[in-house]
């Protein structure tokens, strides 16, 4: 006769021994910042329909939608560097709560600006304050965790960043459909949220003044480190092809007859990609060379959008969208823990700061770039552009291996 005890069970430890490598040993502070980062990501649904907004109910024509959208990545360029100075002078946690909050209001104004001039003012007011609290939260996980423990850190931020992408895309595709103002309101919301959120339970972790160096220099002194310059130069052709995808592939797919909802089912697959992929892969990638693993991405994510030219239905740009999403996958492993091994301790929001300003000006540049090149040669001209961008970021980056390899071991 068979026991209870007969029957076999699953060996203690099975699971907590999976979840371990992946999650285990950081500091409550640290998953407090990630709580906030998902609450903010969820109400993120204005940037990737604005470029719809503002040609269907603002009635601007594709050049007037595209030089607001880059007046937005102008004013995000400029919070990268403001959001990098004040995270070193006035701490983390100001930075990033004036920063969060502050967008939300700025979200309402852009919602409810109306015409040309006002909508210009209201994206270059919300670029700015957009972007300001990522150097504040980049130095702040560097200030909390080993150099070892930063990959998987900076990864289960980017794991929450798209598990709220994922629901966002979805419900802003379908929400579009009843009002767009439906989009600037939860957004503003939950920005708001966010920066309260950091303010009640999130302490400084800014080393006090005196203990890790002065920050004296500044942006000179991160301007003059050349591994750093040239890493933010890649980053930037690296950041124009993937922001494509949040900026002219929606009025690409317009040109296909592909609305709105169709956009956002078809980009929610991103997140859906990322939120499956990215936790069981992180680990492993982290382990690897940086560099390596930062080619094999660029790469992935240039023959993603290259494909895209031959898309025209939603299952085949929802195909497209999963072979760049696993480059994207690949890359942001890494992405900005090369930057936490590249810049001193006194620094570190500058150096964020200074490396945020790729994404921003690849947010800058791609609304620019990317509507010129869908109205001189079609998307043929575009995904075939971006393919060569890519590539051409991935040799960048292999000629920097050895000097990223170098600092990365000095680090430690």
């Amino acid at each position: 006769m068979t026991t209870a005890q007969d029957i076999p069970t699953e060996p203690p430890g099975r699971i907590a021994a999976f979840f371990e490598p992946r999650i285990g040993g950081f500091p409550r502070t640290f998953w407090v910042l990630w709580a906030g980062t998902l609450l903010n990501r969820l109400g993120t649904m204005v940037e990737p329909f604005l470029g719809l907004y503002l040609t269907t109910v603002r009635g601007l024509s594709l050049a007037q939608a595209g030089a607001v959208m880059a007046l937005l990545g102008a004013g995000s360029l400029a919070g990268q560097f403001v959001g990098g100075v004040l995270a070193d002078r006035i701490g983390r946690r100001a930075t990033l709560t004036a920063a969060t909050v502050g967008t939300g209001a700025a979200m309402l104004a852009l919602g409810h600006a109306r015409g040309l001039p006002a909508l210009a003012a209201s994206a270059l007011a919300l670029g700015l304050l957009l972007d300001m609290y990522r150097p504040a939260s980049q130095a702040m996980v560097a200030d909390l965790i080993s150099p070892a423990d930063r990959p998987r850190a900076f990864g289960l931020l980017f794991w929450a960043v798209n598990l709220g992408w994922a629901v966002a895309m979805v419900l802003g595709g379908t929400l579009a459909r009843q009002g767009f103002l439906w989009l600037f309101w939860i957004d503003a919301l939950t920005c708001a949220a966010f920066g309260v959120l950091v303010w009640r339970a999130v302490p400084e972790t800014r080393a006090a003044p005196g203990r890790s160096g002065s920050g004296r220099g500044g942006y000179l002194r991160a301007l003059r480190d050349r591994v750093m310059v040239a890493y933010v130069a890649v980053t930037l052709l690296y950041t124009f092809v993937l922001m494509q995808g949040m900026t002219t592939l929606p009025l690409a797919m317009r040109e296909d007859g592909l609305g709105p909802q169709a956009y956002g089912l078809a980009i929610a697959a991103n997140g859906v990609l990322i939120v499956i992929v990215q936790p069981l892969v992180n680990a492993w990638l982290s382990r690897r060379d940086h560099s390596r693993v930062l080619v094999a991405g660029f790469v992935l994510v240039g023959v993603g959008y290259g494909l895209t030219a031959f898309a025209s239905s939603v299952p085949a740009y929802t195909a497209t969208i999963l072979v760049w999403t696993c480059g994207e996958i690949v890359a942001a492993a890494v992405l900005q823990a090369v930057v936490a091994d590249l810049a001193p301790d006194d620094l570190r929001g500058r150096y964020s700061g200074l490396f945020g300003t790729a994404w921003a000006g690849g947010f800058l540049l791609a609304p620019l770039g990317g509507t010129q090149l869908l109205g001189l040669g079609g998307p043929s001209l575009l995904w075939t552009t971006c393919l060569a961008l890519a590539l051409a970021a991935a040799a960048g980056q292999l000629a920097l291996a050895p000097a990223i390899r170098h600092r990365h071991f000095s680090s430690k």
